[in-house]
């Protein structure tokens, strides 16, 4: 008797489609791409890195031709001797404007009322050739407390020529140190980290500057050399 069961030994299984390799032990049959859709989408391929390349060879001459700038930090631009003139109306002198070469840079140019410290003020600030910094401070107001604030505690330890001038020169121990002189009617106090060669350059140009202006129309007050407090 024939066995007609849907298990039966030798027969196709169940539910499985006539030709379906898997049915007959066969692995499954792998679609071939043509050959010329092959060679079109490496032509595509070939095509994408190809405009990159003429893209970048393009940009590239544009990019040589304008390298970046060097970096020097900001640099304003600052006009101190007409600042100076524009401060000269309130602060009863002539403010310096020393000009001590292209190689200093001036970061700002002011004039301090001295509301807070009493004291009103002319103040330059310069970065050096050594990328150091100076402070110009001049007053005609000057006194021993405020001299001692603005040349932090400093020593006195001798004097320095510079544009024809003694300037008296003060040092912290700690790398500032200042210059100070007192001339035509005002003082005028020279600050900062800088090398004193750096120094000297700067205070010849303010003796300079000094020489080209009216005395003040006040005389400041006596200024002593006390003792740091150090």
């Amino acid at each position: 008797m024939q066995d007609t069961s849907p298990a039966a030994q030798g027969s196709p299984r169940a539910g499985a489609p006539a030709g379906d390799p898997a049915a007959a032990g066969q692995p499954p049959v792998r679609p071939v791409i043509p050959a010329a859709a092959a060679k079109r989408a490496n032509a595509s391929v070939m095509g994408m890195i190809l405009a990159l390349v003429v893209s970048i060879a393009a940009f590239l001459p544009i990019v040589l031709m304008n390298p970046s700038p060097k970096s020097d930090g900001y640099r304003p631009d600052i006009n101190v001797g007409a600042v100076a003139q524009n401060a000269a109306g309130v602060a009863g002198f002539t403010p310096v404007a020393p000009a001590p070469g292209d190689t200093f840079r001036t970061n700002y140019a002011r004039w301090d009322s001295g509301a807070g410290s009493g004291v009103a003020t002319w103040e330059v600030g310069y970065l050096t050739p050594k990328e150091s910094f100076i402070g110009l401070v001049q007053t005609r107001q000057a006194n021993p407390t405020w001299l001692l604030q603005q040349t932090k505690n400093a020593r006195v330890t001798g004097t320095r020529s510079a544009g024809g001038q003694d300037w008296e020169l003060r040092d912290t121990g700690k790398g500032e140190k200042s210059m100070v002189l007192v001339h035509g009617g005002t003082t005028v106090i020279l600050t900062g980290t800088a090398q004193l060669d750096e120094f000297s350059v700067l205070a010849a140009a303010v003796v300079k500057s000094l020489g080209s202006a009216p005395e003040a129309t006040i005389s400041p007050s006596a200024i002593s050399t006390p003792t740091s407090t150090q």
